[in-house]
């Protein structure tokens, strides 16, 4: 056999080879069957529930019907904030395809403008992916049909009947309600990933007693159970479980009182405060300008967002809570009580020239001409700033720190909101610890007056005020219970009280300084104290007229009737330039209390003037910022919290 030649394969080592080959191929198929066999075995009869569950789950959908959120009722048990029927339609965008494509179709469904047009390209921009966006709500039945029928071409678009916030007053209780919106990743991670939190249409409370009070108004979900196609189409309702609404809340506000209230203060930028001097009962806070809680409910918009924050009068700010002011003149029947429990005789008196001098420096009176001798009846309603310089240093700052406290100044209540500002009561211990700096005369002229480093909010005053007209310690309530709270004595001496109620009477009804805050009622007085708090120095503006921003604070306290106390009110006017631009507001409050129809009857004739209510001349504002914004817009909201913040 020659080298490299290989042997030649006979018929039986061929055949040999191919039975071996087929056995382990036939080895492999076997074990191969085998095993599938078994595989079926286990998903057939171990995993059957499991297979058989999810291929009923493909056959019926099961989707959450979102609860009613429950109503925010007055204390007559009328709706401050409610539900109503709504179509709406909301897009995820997670589950969109065609971003630009389904926005534009939309705009020609629902006729939506240019600028919802962009606002809602924004908004989907920002969003999480997984939270529904809002397009439109409120849709008439045309529109919201006009949608529905197009469904299985607009990926990640979803219809819905069901119901929305209502704010049957609009901005009269924007601040003290908050508002409703949809759920941040924060919110929705906070709360284990609830599936109600991110189903199409469900918003949660964002600010104000919609948020202090979230879980009970939430209520629970309800389900509904649809067979479909493979396509995703409804062949038959199978079962459906009703929502159980949330429970409702009520407060102590005053509903019709709240929005008079709110509507009256007009033009200007401020706040005003009513309470009941019973029972601590809050029965208005309104705070204006303020915001439509129904526009950020409904996903506001970049031009309406834009316009509430460059507003110079800050119509996001709750100014009842939040609005920090040296109060003026109106701590001066406090301080006046503070003089007579160290033992200050009320006709002791002091010669008023316009001024004195305090160290090398005159402090003036607010008349320049004087007010001749002054004991402490006329110091309070002629509202003599010597009188209370001189007196002042002579009683010492600490006394008359030690009674703003005990009057409510410089103390945050429990209350079911947030966001307290609770300002200062300086005395020399504040101030040593503050500054590191020792206590001056100049500082206890300052403060005896309400200026310089004194704050308060208008809660405050209005708990001040309280206080003085009942002698007891009111605490301020705004959850309406059925139980009367009695609150215990502030230890102040009756008659002192009744002396400084007889000067604020005189302050309205006799020779004082807001004559014209005189109730017109037959029989009814109310007694008050007015406050002009300066912004800037003489130098730079005269405080009442020039630019707005430099006119002096208007505060007016008073409470009525004046013989047997029942509401105690306070009114904050921003650059209003004076006390003349609160007492007005407050003596008009003041009547609806006790005359509704009186009252409104003024209210309207002031709205024919100012273009209308607080509500149209919100509308019209935004349309007309609309129309100039015709740029591309900078700066848009970033979020709930810049909003919140706000």
């Amino acid at each position: 056999m020659a080298l490299g030649k290989r042997p030649a394969r006979t018929k039986a080592m061929l055949r040999h080879s191919f039975d071996r080959r087929s056995m382990v191929l036939g080895s492999i198929q076997g074990g191969i069957g085998v095993l599938l066999a078994g595989r079926l075995t286990y998903l057939a009869i171990a995993q059957n529930e499991k297979y058989e569950l999810e291929a009923e789950s493909n056959r019926v959908n099961l989707s959450l019907i979102p609860p009613r959120r429950g109503w925010i009722l007055d204390r007559r048990g009328n709706p401050l904030a409610s539900n109503k029927a709504d179509f709406r339609v909301d897009v995820i965008p997670d589950q969109m395809t065609d971003n630009a494509q389904t926005i534009a179709e939309l705009g020609v469904l629902l006729q939506l403008t240019a600028i919802e047009i962009e606002d809602l390209g924004e908004k989907i921009r920002q969003s999480n992916g997984f939270t529904p966006v809002e397009v439109a709500s409120g849709l008439e039945w045309e529109r919201f049909a006009a949608v529905s029928v197009r469904l299985p071409d607009l990926s990640g678009v979803v219809t819905q009947r069901g119901y929305s916030r209502y704010y049957p007053t609009g901005p009269s209780v924007g601040h003290l309600l908050g508002y409703v919106g949809s759920v941040s990743p924060e919110e929705w991670k906070a709360e284990d990933k609830t599936p109600l939190l991110i189903t199409p249409g469900y918003k949660i409370g964002k600010d104000g007693i919609e948020k202090q009070f979230e879980m009970p108004l939430r209520g629970k979900p309800g389900g509904r159970r649809v067979e479909v196609t493979a396509g995703g189409r409804i062949v038959r309702d199978l079962e459906t479980r009703d929502d159980v609404p949330g429970k409702p809340v009520q407060l102590t506000i005053d509903g019709p009182l709240q929005d008079y209230a709110a509507r009256r203060i007009g033009l200007e930028s401020g706040s005003c405060v009513v309470m009941d001097c019973h029972t601590g009962d809050i029965l208005c806070a309104s705070s204006m300008p303020s915001f439509d809680p129904g526009s950020f409910s409904e996903g506001i918009g970049r031009i309406e967002w834009k316009m509430l924050r460059e507003d110079d009068h800050v119509p996001l700010r709750n100014k009842v809570l939040r609005g920090l002011y040296p109060p003026g003149s109106t701590i001066k029947p406090m301080v006046a009580l503070a003089f007579m429990k160290a033992g200050l005789d009320p006709e002791e008196s002091v010669h008023c020239g316009g001024g004195l001098k305090v160290g090398n420096r005159v402090f003036h009176c607010w008349a320049r001409g004087g007010h001749g001798q002054v004991n402490m009846a006329r110091g309070i309603h002629q509202s003599c700033d010597v009188y209370f310089y001189h007196f002042a240093q002579k009683i010492g700052m600490d006394k008359i720190a030690q009674m703003a406290r005990r009057l409510g100044l410089g103390q945050e209540f429990p209350l079911p909101v947030a966001g307290q500002s609770y300002g200062t009561v300086p005395d020399p211990e504040w101030k040593l610890r503050k500054y590191g700096k020792e206590w001056q005369n100049f500082d206890t002229v300052n403060a005896t007056i309400g200026q310089g480093y004194m704050l308060v909010n208008p809660l405050q005053q209005a708990v001040m005020t309280s206080r003085i007209a009942s002698g007891k310690e009111i605490m301020p309530r705004l959850l309406l219970t059925k139980k009367t709270p009695d609150f215990p004595s502030l230890g102040i001496a009756q008659e002192h009280l009744d002396f400084v109620h007889q000067a604020m009477s005189d302050v309205v009804n006799g020779p004082g300084t807001a004559g014209r805050a005189r109730l017109p009622l037959e029989g009814i007085k109310m007694a008050g104290k007015t406050g002009t708090a300066q912004v800037v120095s003489l130098s730079v503006s005269g405080g009442k007229t020039g630019p707005w921003k430099y006119r002096d604070h208007g505060h007016f306290i008073a409470f009525a009737p004046f013989d047997k106390p029942r509401y105690a009110c306070a009114v904050a006017i921003e650059h209003g330039g004076g006390s003349s631009s609160a007492y007005p507001i407050a003596r008009d409050v003041m009547t609806f209390l006790f005359d509704p129809a009186k009252a409104l009857e003024k209210l309207h004739r002031y709205e024919e003037q100012w273009g209308g209510t607080a509500q149209e001349r919100l509308d019209r504002k935004y349309a007309e910022y609309a129309m100039e914004q015709s740029a591309p817009l900078a700066n848009p909201a970033s979020g709930e919290t810049d909003v919140q913040n706000r």
